[in-house]
């Protein structure tokens, strides 16, 4: 009996001894105990904002940190770069944290989701991500990756899907037609925070997080582009694009042109640098550009260059936004337009002079041996006779030549002798002669 008792301990040992195996066998393993890497989440999404986060992922899990956590503050931004963080805080060995501190929206809230805890402050709130444009194939490709990820943190993949989704019926948390928004009391409802803390200090010190902090920067180029493509400043780069190619029309001096051209390629080069757009945008709106100065300098008065030349920059800074983010487009070009006009209407002020016009104005001008007119001068004071009625404009002949001439208004019948009273450049002004036989 007792061979057999031994022999029972032995076997629950190994069994036991296999459970605890596989147990730890499936908990994130991570190098050590050092700091708390902290990645902000905040503006806008971009291709910035996800080259930050996988340098800090790679390097924590490099360095031994003991666990990342993100500092989320964010309206969304571009989809792709909001995959590429995701993916990222998924892969990652060590343990992760989001703490929403204002707003999780669109691909904010499917970076928050990744995280394996989540805690909100008071007054905050994730959900609203449905995809633009809201096609079908776009819905259901984007609400998979949200229930996906909720699942993956054993969060209920409903509640996730129906942030993407508007069709999906949640009556307890919100109107029918609408997509889910959650403020941070039904984000613990429903599960998907795990706790509430008043501050960042709050939340790190509920979870026993008390290693010093590191805080990842964003590198210079990365700056650049994220400082860029904020609405405000693009609005800035484009009025003085605009500005500076209207101006380059009024004085054709260059320095204008370069001016206006040098911003509107920082405009294009940093969305594309953030992920917004991409190479075509660049060569719609270099063809924009191209248009309008070959119409400016080479071929001033045909139009169509122009014409195709503006329509392909408007519709490339359009592009250069994202589709997702349109309506914010349309608000910083009109804002752009009204500010260049207002501008533009300053700066005519000390260029009077519009120089395209001139050039279309004396385009067909042959050098220093071109004269307008012959000189005619020399005939004020001659006579001669009307050789076609005088309404009061004709023909007279004058010193033997034929010449078109102009009375004062009155009408002289052909025939009348007639006097030349002064020359105007090409206009010959005559009054009839007072002779006897005119008289009668």
């Amino acid at each position: 009996m007792l061979g057999i008792k031994m022999g029972l301990l032995a076997a629950a040992g190994l069994i036991a001894a296999g459970l605890v195996s596989a147990s730890v066998g499936q908990q994130p393993s991570y190098a050590g105990r050092g700091p708390i890497v902290v990645i902000p989440i905040t503006g806008t999404v971009d291709d910035g904002m996800d080259h930050l986060v996988q340098r800090s992922v790679e390097a924590a899990q490099r360095e031994g940190a003991s666990a990342i956590v993100l500092d989320v503050n964010s309206p969304g931004g571009v989809l792709e770069a909001a995959l590429d963080i995701k993916d990222a805080i998924l892969d990652a060995r060590i343990p992760t944290y989001a703490y929403v501190h204002g707003r999780a929206y669109s691909s904010a809230a499917l970076i928050t989701l990744a995280a394996q805890h989540i805690y909100m402050a008071p007054g905050a709130s994730i959900g609203e991500a449905e995809p633009f444009p809201a096609t079908s194939k776009l819905i259901s490709a984007v609400k998979a990756e949200f229930k996906s990820t909720a699942e993956r943190n054993h969060r209920d993949p409903l509640i996730a899907a129906a942030m993407v989704d508007k069709s999906i019926d949640l009556p307890k948390y919100k109107q029918p037609g609408q997509n889910l928004t959650l403020d941070t009391q039904a984000a613990l409802k429903t599960k998907i925070a795990d706790g509430e803390a008043d501050s960042f200090a709050a939340m790190l010190a509920a979870n026993h997080l008390t290693g010093p902090q590191e805080a990842p920067q964003y590198t210079f180029a990365e700056q650049v582009a994220r400082f860029a493509t904020n609405p405000a400043v693009s609005g800035l780069l484009l009025t003085l694009g605009f500005l500076g190619l209207l101006i380059e029309m009024q004085t054709l001096h260059g320095i204008a042109g370069v001016i206006g051209v040098a911003s509107l390629a920082l405009f294009f080069g940093s969305h594309i640098y953030a992920g917004f757009s991409n190479g075509w945008v660049i060569v719609l709106a270099i063809a924009g550009v191209v248009g309008i100065l070959y119409e400016l300098h080479i071929v001033p008065g045909h139009g169509a260059p122009g014409i195709f030349g503006g329509i392909a920059l408007l519709a490339a800074i359009l592009l250069a936004f994202g589709l997702p983010f349109f309506s914010v487009a349309m608000e910083t070009l009109a804002t752009a337009v009204i500010l260049t006009v207002v501008f533009f209407y300053f700066a005519t002020r000390a260029f009077p002079q519009n120089a395209w016009i001139a050039k279309l104005t004396f385009a067909s001008a042959q050098g220093p041996d071109y004269v307008t007119s012959r000189d005619l001068s020399h005939l004020r004071g001659q006579s001669g006779t009307a050789t076609s009625y005088l309404r009061p404009a004709g023909v007279a002949t004058v010193d033997g030549r034929r010449i078109d001439v102009l009375t004062q208004g009155e009408f002289i019948p052909a025939g009348t002798p007639i006097r030349v009273t002064r020359v105007e450049g090409a206009r010959v002004f005559v009054e009839p002669i007072d002779m006897p036989n005119y008289k009668e």
